[in-house]
């Protein structure tokens, strides 16, 4: 579909609200609907008119109080995206205390050496790495970036999506480093943050959004990323950010409610597919 295509079709702005774009349906009329239109359901998301026509409902059954549905509005705010900052921005504080800080990162940052089954076998570091960071510049920089994406993503996508989004690019990161570079150390959100860049760019080509900021974005972090001395794992960076724009697509295809079930296979086989590739490194340096 053409940028044109997409802002001249009401079915991807909130029909409440025809300045605003979204991913998300009501699950009752499928009509689109903006965070500040939804109302939490036991199982997704219904707009004003169907809460009404529901609530009236309700009143000319009067099913007994135990067993009226609770009915609450979807907080817009970007909840998760504050949690994993101030999650990881906590841990990796706590990381960086001289004599503790040893510990918290011998447990929780990441080398391909913890892949090999064995005493020393231990996956979760494929995804605590994003809690422990080398110092206070690495933490605050990937916070910043965490919080500004964040923020404008996780409304746009609905915060189950925006987690799946965080984990995969996490993954993701973590997969390419032993592929690529075996045996090395790393710390650090930066595989997950370049994921929710890359979906960012992707998701914009696809809502017809101007992404040249986004663009120079990406390639000034490219430059950085591969700056003689700077040690930064390109590895994860990349692995990231080309996961994280996997996803955007995946988002962007199968927005339609009745594409859910698809969209959900298709994360799990993404996430599958990283695991998968993890075997390559333990047969090869195994």
């Amino acid at each position: 579909m053409t940028a044109p295509d997409f802002r001249t079709n009401p079915e991807n702005f909130c029909y409440r609200h025809p300045d605003r774009q979204s991913f998300v349906l009501c699950q009752r009329c499928l009509r689109t609907i903006c965070p500040e239109c939804q109302t939490q359901m036991p199982v997704g998301v219904i707009c004003p008119e169907c809460l009404r026509d529901q609530q009236q409902a309700a009143k000319a059954t009067r099913p007994p109080a135990g067993r009226r549905a609770r009915l609450r509005s979807v907080d817009s705010r970007p909840i998760a995206t504050y949690a994993l900052v101030i999650v990881t921005s906590v841990v990796s504080l706590i990381g960086l205390i001289p004599g503790i800080g040893d510990v918290v990162s011998s447990w929780l940052a990441f080398n391909s050496g913890f892949l090999f089954p064995g005493p020393l076998f231990q996956p979760w570091r494929l995804l605590t790495v994003t809690l422990v960071h080398a110092g206070i510049w690495h933490l605050a920089l990937n916070m910043l970036a965490l919080w500004a994406l964040g923020r404008s993503l996780e409304p746009l996508l609905g915060r189950g999506r925006f987690l799946a989004l965080y984990a995969l690019s996490a993954l993701g990161g973590s997969v390419l480093v032993p592929l690529l570079a075996p045996g090395t150390w790393v710390v650090g959100a930066s595989g997950a943050v370049w994921g929710l860049l890359g979906a960012m760019f992707v998701i914009g080509r696809h809502l017809g959004a101007n992404v040249t900021a986004l663009a120079v974005l990406l390639g000034l972090n490219l430059v950085i990323t591969f700056l003689p001395g700077s040690g930064i794992s390109w590895q994860g960076h990349i692995g990231g950010g080309l996961v994280g724009a996997l996803v955007g697509l995946i988002f962007a295809r199968t927005r339609a409610i009745r594409q859910r079930r698809q969209q959900i296979w298709l994360l799990v086989a993404v996430g599958a597919g990283l695991l998968a590739l993890l075997v390559i490194p333990v047969v090869v340096y195994g």
